[in-house]
């Protein structure tokens, strides 16, 4: 019989995962199960429900750090930061409408455990870097701690950084210690329309190497009647964006006009981009792609001949949201085209159980770094109760 577990303290989760480990019952850990289906299907008769351990456990913004519990909402996390005068750099994008779930209900520790990064991680980096401390459970139930509540710490092993990402099967998240940064003053967005793959990367990739400190860039090619739009962000004082954006039009010159959308537009377009509007509220099957920047567009070329696949671009082309129109995976087409663009990793976002059952959802890792993998999953979780399945069929 299945059974939902809500503990409310870090010593209920111990308890909760002791138990488990000493009767060899597999656990499901979810905070509010927004991604719950993004990744394998896990084989677990019970389910670790995280929502009730929430709530803001230190708040610092002179010192621009924050300690939650695994299962506030990050609504209510970017709430409070954007009150203020800050933000989460790292701009996590929300799953849930992509999924089919509703907008707004995913957990700060589910965002920690999928490493789930936005348009800016090209500027910012990913939300593993920006993680100062971590408390959590392993497999046996033991609680361990990792970093602290400083911005310069050093501790030894970076262990946030090995969990941040793993999808829960190596340990149970419950404090989380980030890094929040000030909000900058405003924001605009440069735009270049009817470019060609080709040309829009290539006026990515420039742009990117300009003095323009760019924090968003993207390409949306031509959707029917709508032209192909190129997508510079800037963000700052309004002055320097200004500056900034005479840069880039005198540099991007010989490509068209370039028109700007002012700070309202902006936060539509990016918050569209960020959470993959364009490919919501369909089901057929979705990948992330992320290969080299200059590579994104061989690999989408050879994708749209053999498939009739839709893309889009982020992170100046090097990463590629694809829909598989037709309602087949492609899963032995698309890894073959991310081989022969020169590497990257593959990820099966949104598929039905039964595909996900039977198709690898994550890059498949080289014999030495999955028998690392395995050797950590050994250590961290010996019995193999957390997410067994999730990552990959029998770990």
């Amino acid at each position: 019989m299945d059974a939902i577990l809500k503990p409310r303290t870090a010593e209920e989760i111990c308890d909760v995962v002791k138990w488990a480990a000493a009767e060899e019952q597999p656990l499901e850990v979810i905070g509010s199960g927004s991604k719950r289906s993004l990744g394998r299907p896990v084989q677990a008769a019970h389910v670790l429900d995280l929502s009730d351990y929430s709530g803001v456990e230190v708040y610092e913004p002179a010192e621009l750090v924050l300690t939650v519990k695994a299962g506030t909402p990050i609504k209510e996390i970017e709430k409070l930061v954007d009150d203020n005068g800050q933000e989460l750099s790292f701009e996590p994008m929300d799953y849930g409408p992509l999924l089919g779930q509703a907008k707004e209900e995913g957990t700060i520790g589910g965002l920690i455990g999928a490493n789930v990064s936005g348009p800016r991680r090209i500027k910012a980096g990913a939300a593993r870097d920006h993680i100062l401390g971590l408390e959590a459970v392993s497999g046996r139930g033991e609680i361990f701690k990792s970093g602290g509540r400083v911005v310069k710490n050093v501790t030894g092993y970076d262990l946030p950084r090995g969990l941040c990402g793993a999808w829960g099967t190596l340990a149970v998240s419950s404090l989380i210690t980030l890094k929040v940064n000030p909000k900058p003053e405003t924001s605009a967005t440069l735009v270049l329309e009817g470019l060609s793959d080709d040309d829009a990367i290539s006026a990515l990739c420039k742009a990117m190497r300009s003095s323009a400190e760019v924090s968003g860039a993207a390409h949306i090619p031509s959707q029917g009647h709508d032209a192909a739009k190129t997508l510079l962000r800037l963000e700052g004082f309004e002055t320097s964006i200004a500056y900034r954006a005479q840069i880039l039009s005198s540099l991007l010159a010989d490509l068209g006009k370039v028109t700007r959308l002012n700070e309202s537009e902006t936060k539509a377009t990016w918050d569209a981009i960020r959470n993959v509007d364009l490919f919501c509220g369909l089901s057929e099957p979705v990948w992330r792609i992320s290969v080299a920047p200059t590579a994104g567009v061989q690999l989408s070329n050879e994708l749209r001949n053999q498939i009739g696949a839709k893309v889009f671009f982020d992170w100046s082309g090097g990463l590629v949201w694809l829909m598989c129109p037709d309602g087949k995976v492609h899963d032995q087409e698309i890894r073959a085209a991310v081989h022969k663009a020169g590497g990257g990793h593959a990820t099966l976002v949104r598929a039905d159980a039964a595909t996900r059952s039977s198709v690898d959802v994550f890059e498949p890792q080289p014999a030495p770094l999955a028998a690392l993998s395995g050797r950590l999953k050994a250590q961290f979780d010996p019995n193999g109760i957390l997410n067994p399945g999730r990552m990959t069929a029998g770990q």
